[in-house]
Formats: C-alpha cells, structure tokens, sequence
C-alpha cells in the first residue's frame, strides 16, 4: 500500500508538466492488445498524449522513468455501454438525465447534452482503470434512446470526445411495450421510423402526420441509415436477434450492434456470419424474464469461439457500477472465454466499435491511455496504481477515498458533529 501510494504521489507531482516532458514507465507487464502481444519487462514511452514507443529497450535519455517492475501495464479499460454523468442519484428526477418519457424527441436527443463530469461515479470508474465510457440514455417514449457520446474520465469540462458515437434502440420486450404492447408492433414502428429517415424529407409531410418520425426525428435518424452512425439495438431473445439480423438484407448500409444477446449462443453462428458485434453481460444467467430463459454464464465464451466480435458491459447497472465491467470479464474467462478475448472485450474492441482505433492498444502513435496494475487487471483483488488519460498521469482519489481517509485519523481531532454522540 505504501509503495503504490508513493508512486501516486510521483505520479501526481508530475502530471503539469506530462505533456511537456517524456514518460517511461518500464519493467513491467505490458499487454499490448496488438500483434506483439504481451512484453515481459518492456517499457511503454509517452510523449505529449501519444504512445511513442512500446518494446523491451531502455528508457530514452532525459524521461521520466515510472518504475513498473513486478506489474502490469495496460491500455486503459473503455467501457462500451454506460449511463455515468448522466444520473447522480438515480431515485431523484432532478438529478437523473437518462431518458425523457414525456418529450416527443427521441431519436434526436443526445447524452452528451446531459452529461456531468462532476458526477462523483466518474472518479470511483477512473481509479478502477476506466480512461473512456460510451454513455447513453435509455428509450421512453419509444424505440429510440438517442445518441450516445464517448467521454474520458478526466472529469476535465471538456472531457466529451464524440457526440455521435451511435443510435441506441431497444426491441424485444422492453420495445413491444414502447410501441403498442407487442412485438410486431415494435419491429413495424423500426421499419417504419427507418423508412421516414431514408426518404426525408421527399414526400415528408409538414406536420408529420401520416409519419411514425416527426421532421426533427428523421433528421436525426438519417445518418443512422446512411451508415455514417452504428445502430445498436438491445435484444435478447434467439429469436428477436434472427429477426434483427434480417435488417442486413433489408438495410446493408444500416451499421449494427447488439446490446444484451443474452441467448446469443443460441444464434452464434447467424450472428458470426452476418458480422454483427455484441455487447452482453457475462454475469446475465438468471432467467428472470421471458426473453432469457436460456441465460446461461457461457454465453460470451460461447459468442467467442463462434467468431463472434464480443465487447462486455452490463446495461442494467451502468449508471453507478461502470467500475465492475473488469468483474465480468474476469468471470467470462472462469466461464470459458479466453483471457485476450475477454480484456479486449473491455479495450481495444468497445474503441474499435465506434471507430477510435487509437484507444484501448497500446502501440506508436496510439493515444496515451495507460494503466499500472498491481496484478492482472482481470482478478478481483487486482487494483490500478496508476492511470494515464491523453498521457496525464490523473489523481487516483475519489469522494470514497477522501471519506476513507478522513475516519481513518481516529486520533485527529474533528468538528463536533464528526465525534459519536
């Protein structure tokens, strides 16, 4: 504990003048997440938000060399679906941005309109080795969730990335019940609401009558089906996936991403062939529902082996606990997934799924998200000694954190409402 508080506190000293000055953290484990796989005792240099180099020689004259012997260095993990900064305290209308029942936009709205980087969950995220989250809202008032923004976990005012990551949609049971009470239902108002962005605005009526879409709904579903935006639709049951995967044929433009799947397995090799990615949660093995009697813990390993391009997240816990995405991976591995698979489910894969080749490897010329682990990063009782974004070492604290320490001093004295009456 004393060792990695004072590699923080090295760490922390020098962030001001990171950019300016070359970083070498050396010694350590790197796991790449690129063909040159994992370098025992290799040394990661950083220079003005880059990767400069990553390999086994020494550390250039005059950089700051970051002693990582004996630990694991990382990309830092990127979580692929995520509603952090957007509800601070969930049961509180004023404090909870995650979706908009009573608004007759949808499709149009955007997270990052909504997003907090004061929210406290981004801290206690980024000292778990979380460097970058999509975030969306959730669908309400129909299919549509809306835009999906990509933020870092600086907590820095300018911290969005990009505002258009991906249209969220949701099918399935939570769909039918959005779109009239039935499947059918849902699947016609998809079709339909797509039919309304492709031929926007020819033949487009002025008030919208006669169209699922109002003019600023089509609009913004437009890129969508031009394939400029991935569409990423939550679905669970076998069947409702077939049904989602016919939109290939239907829309070839159409960019999708299954979010959930958790009877995936049961449609892996559809699902493989048609080259769709999934987002799933590994830990879903409950059938608490119709749509995932067929939940099972294997189902990401099983994705996996099928050729299945497989990103981890858990939608259902992703405003306050984006921090145990790690957890789950590291249970898809003890359910069968391979250990490279399931890191880059949490790194190189989410970044690559929304087009940021540059995050979650770590290669020349990639941006500097770093990770200093004091163990492998998939085990519980692993922790980050350090974590990098744009290649600024950040403060490894959290309200959490400054709690802990302050009941710690037991024999400091505190103000009296602090002392046990």
């Amino acid at each position: 504990m004393i060792r990695k508080l004072l590699l923080a506190a090295t760490l922390l000293a020098c962030a001001p003048a990171a950019l300016a000055q070359q970083v070498a953290i050396t010694g350590g484990r790197i796991v790449t997440n690129t063909t040159q796989g994992v370098i025992e005792n290799g040394t990661v240099v950083i220079n003005n938000g880059r990767i400069v180099s990553v390999g086994t020689g020494a550390a250039p004259s005059g950089a700051m060399v970051v002693d990582a012997a004996g630990k694991w260095v990382t990309p830092g993990l990127f979580a692929a679906f995520s509603r952090v900064g957007l509800a601070e305290i969930p049961s509180e209308d004023p404090a909870n941005d995650i979706s908009a029942g009573a608004s007759k936009f949808q499709a149009a709205l955007h997270a990052a309109d909504s997003f907090n980087p004061d929210d406290t969950a981004i801290d206690v995220s980024r000292i778990e080795g979380f460097t970058r989250a999509a975030i969306v809202g959730a669908p309400a008032g129909g299919l549509f969730g809306g835009y999906a923004a990509i933020v870092d976990f600086t907590g820095a005012f300018n911290s969005i990335d990009t505002r258009e990551a991906f249209m969220l949609a949701e099918l399935g049971e939570g769909g039918a019940s959005t779109a009239g009470g039935s499947r059918a239902a849902a699947w016609h108002w998809l079709l339909t609401a797509i039919d309304d962005a492709k031929t926007y605005p020819r033949g487009f009526e002025d008030d919208g009558e006669g169209d699922i879409l109002i003019r600023k709904e089509a609009v913004a579903l437009k890129p969508v089906v031009e394939g400029r935006v991935p569409l990423m639709v939550e679905v669970h049951r076998a069947t409702d996936i077939l049904q989602l995967l016919t939109l290939r044929q239907r829309e070839p433009r159409i960019k999708l991403i299954i979010l959930g799947a958790t009877e995936g397995w049961r449609v892996a090799d559809q699902i493989s062939a048609a080259k769709v990615p999934v987002i799933v949660n590994p830990l879903a093995n409950l059938p608490d529902r119709f749509e995932i009697l067929a939940a099972t813990l294997e189902n990401a390993g099983r994705l996996s082996a099928a050729g299945v391009t497989v990103a981890i997240a858990d939608p259902g816990q992703a405003s306050h606990n984006t921090r145990l995405i790690q957890q789950l991976a590291g249970n898809a591995v003890a359910n069968g997934m391979p250990w490279e698979a399931a890191f880059k489910a949490i790194t190189s894969v989410p970044a690559s799924l929304y087009g940021r080749a540059d995050l979650g490897v770590l290669r020349t010329g990639a941006t500097a998200d770093v990770v200093i682990w004091d163990g492998d990063p998939l085990e519980l009782m692993s922790s980050p000694d350090a974590v990098y974004i744009d290649g600024v070492a950040t403060p490894m604290e959290s309200r959490q954190t400054k709690l802990r320490d302050r009941y710690m001093q037991v024999n400091e004295a505190k103000p009296q409402a602090y002392e046990r009456q």
